[in-house]
């Protein structure tokens, strides 16, 4: 492919992935529809479907296609501290414009679409499993979490109260309640004499 067609190829990608976002804001992910999204970015729908073979994977990449830097944990020596700044980094990425909606619908698609659950899983969940799991083990080699404790455990209970109060009871997710969760996973992972 020739530099030229491969730009036009990346302009039409871009095009397509922000006529999504914008019409999912707009309409919401329900009323997304292939045949709007071509209209919108200017192209035919058969160039769509040769790219997504579903409405849901489209919006999977499109969603993921957003930026998600500065989610990955730094080790200052202090788990607690690390985990603390990744949840607030997280927590104000995901429930702030324009994220919010679009990862409730990403979510609620996944729930009926395996392709898109596991897509999600892959791109998104386990990069962000992946990184957390070596923070906690670097932890742990330090002495800073029980020697036994499951660390995959130890991420369930930390991600599973954001996700529970993001998605089940839609309740602000503040830094003290960002505090109360930390403190009561740490004070349980904290090695025992």
């Amino acid at each position: 492919m020739t530099d030229h067609r491969a730009a036009r190829s990346a302009d039409r990608t871009e095009a397509i992935m922000r006529a999504t976002l914008d019409l999912a804001l707009e309409a919401g992910y329900a009323k997304l529809s292939i045949e709007a999204v071509a209209t919108r970015a200017g192209v035919g729908k058969h160039t769509i479907y040769r790219r997504w073979p579903s409405k849901g994977m489209l919006f999977l990449d499109a969603v993921l296609s957003m930026n998600t830097e500065g989610l990955a944990h730094r080790d200052t020596g202090d788990i607690v501290a690390d985990t603390r700044e990744v949840m607030i980094k997280a927590t104000e990425l995901l429930t702030g414009p324009p994220w919010a909606p679009l990862y409730r619908a990403l979510l609620g698609e996944a729930q009926h679409d395996p392709k898109v659950a596991a897509g999600h899983k892959e791109r998104f969940i386990q990069r962000q499993s992946d990184d957390f799991l070596r923070r906690l083990q670097t932890a742990k080699d330090q002495g800073q979490i029980a020697s036994d404790f499951d660390l995959e455990l130890a991420m369930d209970l930390l991600s599973g109260a954001l996700y529970y109060r993001f998605l089940c009871t839609q309740e602000p997710i503040t830094r003290d309640y960002i505090d109360r969760v930390l403190n009561a996973a740490f004070t349980g992972m904290a090695p025992r004499p």
